[in-house]
């Protein structure tokens, strides 16, 4: 891949935008390899957790890549936008934990990119902003539905109807973000993470994250039976007796996925 560099070691699966050079932009071949390595690991039963990252110290992703837009007629701009569009939903919606370590800025799609995932490990460098009011659109990839639910309403309107940026600091008392770390350990707490989520047992993991995402959407009762849906699939598996057997023999679990 020209635009991505992808590796998996022990379960976790790393992926990193390598467009430095043009503020990490989603163009429409980074956007077709982003959606080809996503979904090839969407089916891969051996990845437990998932971090996203983009190169370099300033920019995490800037979002569409406006160069290229510029040379768009109308019918080609919604075809770019749905294209972003169905990224950020793939990545709202792969199974496992997806974690966004956010080396520098994260501007328009790329704010609504790490929207979609369900952890943000932030540089204390880092900027947030979603700008797309200014160059007369509206963030069109979830921009204005995750980050109010995400900060709630007021602060969410405020910072799209005036496109302004907040800072890593604001970001973590808002609760945008998890965690802020200097630039230089973001990728080790991101790993850190990844790492403590890894060794649980990878299908309650994936279906905690299922029961909270779908609980989310609907009413308590409603949610209440995703969960007991969600609780039934652990049942049966041998993870569910393994962990049963190292309490018991008092020694960490060794989980398989099964």
């Amino acid at each position: 891949m020209r635009w991505l560099e992808a590796s998996k070691d022990g379960g976790i699966a790393v992926l990193t935008i390598k467009r430095q050079e043009a503020a990490n932009a989603l163009s429409k071949d980074l956007l077709n390899e982003l959606l080809l390595q996503l979904e090839a690991w969407r089916w891969d039963r051996t990845v437990r957790a998932f971090i996203l990252t983009g190169e370099g110290d300033s920019v995490f992703c800037a979002g569409a890549d406006l160069k290229e837009r510029r040379g768009m007629n109308d019918v080609q701009v919604r075809q770019a936008v749905r294209r972003i569009r169905q990224l950020i939903h793939s990545v709202a919606d792969m199974p496992f934990p997806m974690i966004a370590a956010i080396n520098g800025a994260a501007i328009g799609g790329g704010l609504e990119l790490a929207l979609a995932c369900d952890f943000r490990i932030s540089a204390e460098s880092a900027s947030f902003a979603l700008t797309e009011t200014s160059l007369g659109i509206i963030p069109g990839a979830g921009g204005t539905q995750r980050l109010p639910r995400m900060i709630g309403i007021e602060r969410a309107k405020a910072m799209i109807f005036t496109g302004r940026k907040i800072s890593a600091k604001t970001a973590l008392e808002w609760g945008l973000v998890l965690k802020t770390v200097p630039r230089e350990k973001v990728m080790d707490e991101a790993l850190y993470l990844a790492r403590e989520i890894s060794s649980n047992g990878p299908v309650a993991v994936r279906q905690a994250k299922f029961a909270v995402d779908r609980g989310m959407e609907v009413d308590l009762q409603s949610g209440l039976a995703v969960e007991e849906k969600a609780y039934e699939v652990t049942i049966p598996t041998k993870d569910r007796l393994e962990g049963l057997h190292a309490f018991q023999a008092k020694r960490p679990p060794s989980f398989n996925g099964e």
